[in-house]
């Protein structure tokens, strides 16, 4: 390769690498317009508070009243033999006033 060439190919790379050193500067730019819409996340909900419930008073019980009272008494209901009303009951069933002196003939008061 012959000297001037050589010359002129290094002069050409010299010139790129000072191209490149010269394109390093500091911009200062100023926008104004109407920000994008960012969404945010809500806040997480608070953790919930337990809160003790409050203690019952304390309750202080006596001791019971004492009662002496007779034993209740027992009355089963009676039933007589007999009239009653205007039916009959002769122990084991009732009957009508016409179905008993139609089977008792001999008690018949009419």
């Amino acid at each position: 390769m012959s000297r001037p060439v050589f010359a002129a190919l290094m002069l050409g790379a010299l010139s790129l690498v000072a191209a490149r050193s010269a394109m390093a500067r500091v911009d200062v730019d100023l926008n104004i317009g109407v920000p994008a819409p960012v969404y945010v996340a809500p806040p997480p909900p608070p953790p919930p508070v337990y809160v003790a419930p409050p203690s019952p008073p304390a309750v202080v019980y006596g001791p019971p009243p004492v009662v002496y009272a007779p034993p209740p008494a027992v009355v089963a209901p009676a039933f007589v033999i007999g009239w009653h009303g205007d039916r009959y009951w002769d122990g084991r069933r009732w009957w009508t006033h016409d179905a008993w002196y139609g089977h008792h003939p001999r008690h018949y008061r009419y």
